[in-house]
């Protein structure tokens, strides 16, 4: 990453189109995104909420304006509300088909912009499981081969739709089964940043705050998204919405949290979360240049 550059992402969530879809929300969350200006777009699963035809023409339609509006590179990947739930033989032989047909073609990608790397990996399991999702193996060597090929200096990002950390509140989420050998294969793998969303609240945090890993210096930043534009919010975003600005420097990642306000008519900053860089171990003096620790190469 050049010295001085920053990347903007702005990183959405559980837009759930069909009966909880909320309009007014995703017409404020396009706007405020055109004010951000961002220089990737993250969409992290439940496009729809019952995989629909039609839900899906919609997610379509929007995103494709999302893309004209704010010029931004878009990744995405399939949450578990984007394959048919009640639609048995569909959900075992042809999960994916209206998924591949109307948002991407590939269920696990790749995208580089100068100074990121993001590998999406899907993480629904249609034939498996109806809630919760997986990562399976070949997943973690798809990721692998992929930032092996990152270039010097990359922020190595994973996107998934189910999470790795439960929120820390009172609803005691189980995150994907074998949580924590993803998380040290991430950690293997150099990875620095987690998305992802399905909790339809925030949480922002390190994976060490659930698990101390194998390596306990760092850990991986988590960053999970409410649900952008649905009336299905819970626990401390019930009946609300939300999304996260992420700001990347050479030195830190500052994670913004969005929530819409009534009484502003719009999405508004509600929290600041701030995190220091690889090799950095901790943030500047005064918010100056963070100190590496001795030794430790990016």
């Amino acid at each position: 990453m050049k010295s001085g550059a920053r990347i903007t992402v702005l990183h959405g969530s559980d837009l759930h189109f069909g009966k909880p879809h909320f309009p007014e929300m995703a017409e404020a969350l396009l706007a405020r995104a055109e004010e951000i200006g961002p220089d990737l777009v993250v969409f992290s699963g439940d496009f729809t909420q019952r995989a629909k035809v039609e839900e899906y023409r919609a997610a379509r339609a929007y995103l494709d304006r999302f893309a004209e509006r704010v010029g931004a590179p878009l990744v995405v990947t399939p949450g578990n509300h984007d394959v048919p739930l009640y639609r048995v033989m569909e959900r075992i032989f042809t999960p994916y088909r209206n998924y591949r047909e109307h948002i991407h073609a590939e269920l696990d990608t790749v995208t580089r912009i100068p100074g990121l790397t993001v590998v999406a990996l899907n993480s629904a399991a249609p034939r498996r499981a109806i809630v919760n999702g997986r990562i399976r193996p070949e997943q973690l060597d798809f990721a692998r081969a992929a930032f092996a090929e990152a270039p010097p200096g990359d922020m190595k990002t994973v996107v998934a739709h189910h999470h790795l950390a439960p929120a820390p509140d009172y609803e005691g989420d189980s995150p994907l089964p074998r949580a924590k050998q993803i998380l040290d294969a991430f950690k293997g793998m150099g990875v620095q940043m987690v998305l992802g969303g399905h909790l339809h609240r925030a949480y922002i945090g390190n994976s060490l705050d659930v698990y101390p890993g194998a390596d306990r210096g760092r850990g991986i930043i988590i960053v999970q998204s409410g649900t952008s534009t649905s009336r299905r919010g819970r626990a401390r975003e019930q009946a609300k919405n939300s999304f996260n600005v992420i700001r990347i420097s050479e030195e830190r990642v500052q994670v913004v949290h969005y929530m819409h306000f009534q009484e502003a008519g719009a999405f508004q900053p509600f929290s600041d979360h701030t995190f220091p860089r690889a090799p950095a171990l901790w943030l500047g003096d005064a918010w100056g240049p963070s100190v590496s620790a001795p030794g430790r190469t990016q």
